[in-house]
């Protein structure tokens, strides 16, 4: 269940007796890497104690549909947008029947209208009210609107009777849970990506570079590879993990990306993320500069050129079938963004604000447009990394 690994989840429970097995659940989607917050009704209290919940999921468990305690005391959005799977286990006939006819009378069912993750639900009830044919219809209007159902079993309930209605497992709905984010997108291709800083030296212990941490790039990694992609990463000076599946190369100045870079071809994609450094000094001291103490003239570098990775394989003579820029700016940001696609004969590129607080450089969060070579624009607004990159993904995967 690797595909979990780093995956934001929220968890519904709703008011069954199979409730109970919500905290198992909490453990098995944890231990395959997922970060789980709670959400609860005011019949699930009466079976499963949200203290319960909290302490395995590492999380306080959400039940208010306007929680003071909450930025602008709006939680179901802040909800909504974290979220990358909404997961309600057990999903009672009840909640099937408020969610089919499109209700947003507590948090949780708010929180499904609100959020644009894939929703998935686990039912649990008892037999005859499975078979009965209101809420059979409930589940075809479910599963026409694309909400994922997992189960039910069939066997032994709590009230005796015998038959289709007891919710899955928690190891098979965490195991169901991890296919929502199996895609087979890109299986078959290669995708290269640059990711991160570059460093040009200076003297053996001083150099220029940025604020990239590298994060999108590896976000963008990590969903490559689960769009069955085989990925090369080639990353910069960055304290992250490798993600599953994927090569990494690590690199240091822009040179090295290049060459890295290029020995990487053929590819069907190029992703360059990376924040390469636009100069370097044209020499590096071979020993460290010491002031001169007596001097305050300062110090005078000469800058060189460094060179355009992205330019270099969108002209390649083994260019990717598909180029993808960025264009990380302070100001005029789709203008900028726009020439930068035309001049260097880009398929699409990524434009993302960098002034301001709370996304870009450092952050956990972005806010990205992409524009095409039509000039075609589509904003994503803000989310975590790893989910505006499974997005950036699906587009690149919907134009090949």
């Amino acid at each position: 269940m690797q595909s979990l690994i780093n995956k934001q989840v929220v968890l519904g429970v709703s008011g069954g007796i199979a409730a109970y097995k919500s905290a198992e659940l909490i453990r098995r989607l944890r231990d395959a890497g997922a970060e789980v917050r709670v959400v609860m009704t005011n019949a699930a209290r009466e079976f499963i104690t949200p203290l319960t919940l909290q302490a395995l999921s590492g999380h306080p468990v959400h039940g208010d549909l306007l929680d003071p305690a909450a930025e602008a005391a709006m939680g179901h959005i802040e909800l909504a947008r974290w979220a990358d799977l909404v997961l309600i286990a057990p999903a009672t006939a009840d909640l099937m029947a408020r969610l089919a006819q499109g209700r947003g009378d507590d948090l949780l069912t708010t929180l499904v209208l609100a959020t644009d993750a894939p929703i998935a639900i686990a039912p649990a009830m008892n037999q005859a009210m499975w078979r009965d044919a209101a809420t059979q219809h409930n589940l075809t209007q479910l599963l026409e609107r694309g909400v994922k159902v997992f189960g039910p079993g069939d066997g032994g309930q709590a009230c005796g009777d015998v038959g289709p209605g007891r919710m899955l497992e928690p190891t098979d709905i965490a195991a169901r849970a991890s296919e929502c984010f199996e895609r087979g997108l890109l299986t078959g291709r290669h995708v290269l990506i640059n990711a991160g800083p570059t460093r040009e030296a200076i003297d053996p212990v001083r150099y220029i570079s940025n604020h990239s941490s590298g994060k999108m790039g590896f976000a963008l990694a990590e969903a490559a590879a689960e769009a069955g992609a085989r990925v090369t990463l080639v990353a910069g000076p960055v304290n992250l993990p490798t993600p599953a599946r994927v090569q990494r190369i690590n690199v240091i100045s822009a040179q090295d990306m290049l060459d890295a870079c290029q020995a990487a071809l053929p590819a069907d994609i190029f992703i360059a993320s990376a924040a390469v450094a636009d100069y370097r000094p044209a020499s590096a001291a071979e020993q460290k500069m010491k002031k001169d103490t007596a001097s305050d003239d300062g110090l005078t570098l000469t800058l060189v050129r460094n060179p355009d990775i992205l330019a270099t394989l969108a002209s390649h003579n083994q260019r990717p079938a598909f180029c993808v820029g960025f264009a990380a700016e302070t100001h005029d940001v789709l203008s900028y963004a726009a020439d930068k696609l035309q001049r260097k004969k880009l398929d699409l590129i990524v434009a993302n604000d960098v002034s301001q607080s709370g996304i870009g450089f450092n952050s956990d969060d972005n806010a990205v447009t992409l524009i095409d070579r039509q000039l075609a624009r589509s904003s994503l607004p803000q989310a975590s990394k790893q989910k505006l990159a499974r997005q950036i993904i699906t587009r690149i995967a919907e134009q090949l």
